[in-house]
């Protein structure tokens, strides 16, 4: 089994960018603890960040027939990006929605989610440790 982790942009500033917001923990660390966690579960797992939409449009096309979910926090395009969710739903892989901070009580900009449409499940608030709620959900729900 194997799930791609997706991150759009400004996810490689965490640990940099608003750690009030986003905390302390770096993009490393959510690297290492992604890798650390798909070895618990017995999955492969590939890991990818883009700060450009057709990037990231192009890797979840290229996932066909390799990959058996994501787990994606497509950031800023979250609520900009038709092009994601087009691509997301073109696929038919099943893709959680995670994001770090707690969205909802955010920015009246930040209440839309247009990826939201085309996923299994949203998660949001819980750091990076989100990332690993959704694999779980993906190998313990959705993909077994």
């Amino acid at each position: 089994m194997k799930i791609k982790v997706l991150n759009g942009p400004n996810i490689n500033m965490v640990g940099i960018r608003e750690p009030g917001v986003y905390g302390s923990e770096t993009y490393a660390d959510l690297i290492r603890k992604v890798e650390e966690h798909a070895k618990e579960l017995g999955i492969e797992v590939e890991c990818l960040q883009s700060n450009h939409e057709g990037t990231l449009v192009d890797w979840i096309q290229e996932s066909m027939g390799n990959t058996d979910g994501f787990v994606f926090n497509p950031a800023a395009y979250t609520h900009t990006s038709v092009a994601i969710l087009d691509a997301v739903k073109a696929v038919k892989i099943p893709c959680v929605e995670v994001h770090i901070s707690k969205v909802e009580e955010r920015e009246d900009f930040r209440q839309v989610s247009y990826i939201r449409q085309a996923c299994v499940k949203t998660i949001t608030g819980h750091g990076l440790d989100g990332y690993l709620e959704a694999m779980d959900y993906l190998v313990n729900e959705v993909l077994k």
